[in-house]
């Protein structure tokens, strides 16, 4: 699926040395919008720098893989499935890098870990859903995009139109905010087209 964003190249953190500068990098967007795709190859490239990289994810995100981050086009990177966000503290280890993925499934104590991550030195990159199905502020996220140096938003295409998508409208009936699916339950819309079809439910 297309995506539209710019391609912003990033430092890398030195391995060694006190000039360790830490950040948060946000990557944001609808469902089908790329972010774990633009997520993983952040992390790759950190990875071909000879940096130590760890990738955590939320444990009840096993819509794929119960040990791997994959994206939507079934590209797949090894993740460290986590209960909770203070884990991410405790198994982070020596890395230079932390990617966390899914990060609107975590409560707002992932918005301090990251801070105490960059404080630390180490550069953190985020990806996660802005909204939720009822086009509300998912979880944690507002927080994240609040203390991130740099915030990247993506956008999907509208499945009924073909317009820059920024909604994932739920198709199912469920209620719960955490739903897990994928385009069985969910369809990414732009604005105009995510209002008229919340009017018809």
């Amino acid at each position: 699926m297309e995506r539209y964003y710019q391609d912003i190249e990033f430092p890398e953190n030195p391995v060694k040395g006190s000039n360790r500068r830490g950040s948060v990098e946000v990557i944001t967007g609808s469902m089908f919008s790329g972010k774990t795709e633009e997520l993983m190859r952040r992390l790759r490239r950190a990875t071909f720098a000879g940096l130590k990289v760890q990738i955590f994810k939320p444990s009840i995100d096993v819509r794929y893989s119960e040990s791997k981050v994959i994206s939507h086009d079934e590209r797949s990177i090894v993740s460290t499935p986590v209960d909770n966000a203070s884990s991410i503290l405790l198994l982070a280890g020596d890395a230079n890098v932390v990617g966390i993925d899914e990060a609107q499934f975590f409560d707002n104590s992932i918005i301090e870990v990251c801070g105490r991550l960059a404080n630390s030195g180490l550069r953190v990159v985020v990806a996660g859903l802005d909204m939720d199905f009822m086009g509300n502020p998912f979880g944690p996220m507002p927080g994240l995009l609040s203390i991130a140096e740099v915030v990247t938003k993506l956008h999907a295409i509208c499945m009924r139109c073909g317009s820059l998508a920024q909604y994932s409208f739920r198709k199912s009936d469920e209620a719960g905010v955490v739903v897990l699916g994928e385009k069985e339950k969910y369809e990414p819309l732009c604005r105009e087209c995510y209002n008229r079809a919340m009017k018809k439910d």
